[in-house]
C-alpha cells in the first residue's frame, strides 16, 4: 500500500524506505507476451530447450520486462501525493541490470524516496531508488533511480 502524503510532508520521507511491493511471478507466458510486444525474440528469452544449454540453464526475462514491471510495483509501494490528478513517467537517472530473472522466479520492488522537488506550481518531481529483488537470490535483478512527475489538482 503506497504512502499518501501531502507535499509539505515529503521532506520527512527523503532517504527512507517507503514501501515494498508484492511478489510478481515471471512465467514463460509473460516473457513470450513481452517478446511479442517488443519484437525481441532472442532465444534466451523464448526457447526453453536452447536456453537450457546456456549458463542461465533456462529462459530469462528481458531486462526491459523486469524494468517494466516496476510500474505495478510502484503502484503498490511508492510515495503518492494527496490531490494527485496524474503521474508521468519522467525517466531514469540510473538503471543497472545486475542479475538475470530466470523463468518461474518471483520479483518485488523495494522503494526509497531519494528526492522530491516542486518544479513549478503543483508539479512535483519525485525520485525513487528502486531495488528489484529476486526471491531467494543474493543479488537483485536491477537497481534504478526512477523519476516521476506528479501533477496536483
Amino acid at each position: 500500500m503506497p504512502h499518501v502524503v501531502s507535499p509539505d510532508q515529503l521532506a520527512d520521507y527523503i532517504n527512507q524506505e517507503v514501501g515494498v511491493s508484492d511478489w510478481i511471478e515471471v512465467d514463460q507466458a509473460r516473457i513470450n507476451q513481452f517478446a511479442e510486444a517488443t519484437g525481441d525474440h532472442q532465444y534466451i528469452h523464448v526457447d526453453p530447450e536452447r536456453a537450457a544449454q546456456t549458463p542461465f540453464g533456462s529462459t530469462i526475462a528481458h531486462g526491459f520486462l523486469t524494468m517494466s514491471l516496476m510500474v505495478v510495483m510502484g503502484y503498490e509501494a511508492s510515495i503518492k501525493l494527496e490531490n494527485s490528478v496524474m503521474g508521468i513517467n519522467y525517466g531514469f537517472d540510473k538503471l543497472r541490470f545486475i542479475n538475470p530473472v530466470k523463468v518461474g522466479s518471483r520479483i518485488r520492488g523495494r522503494f526509497v524516496l531519494l528526492s522530491a522537488e516542486e518544479k513549478k506550481p503543483n508539479h512535483y518531481l519525485l525520485k525513487h531508488g528502486v531495488t528489484v529483488e529476486i526471491e531467494g537470490a543474493e543479488k537483485p535483478a536491477l537497481i534504478a533511480e526512477w523519476l516521476g512527475m506528479t501533477v496536483l489538482g
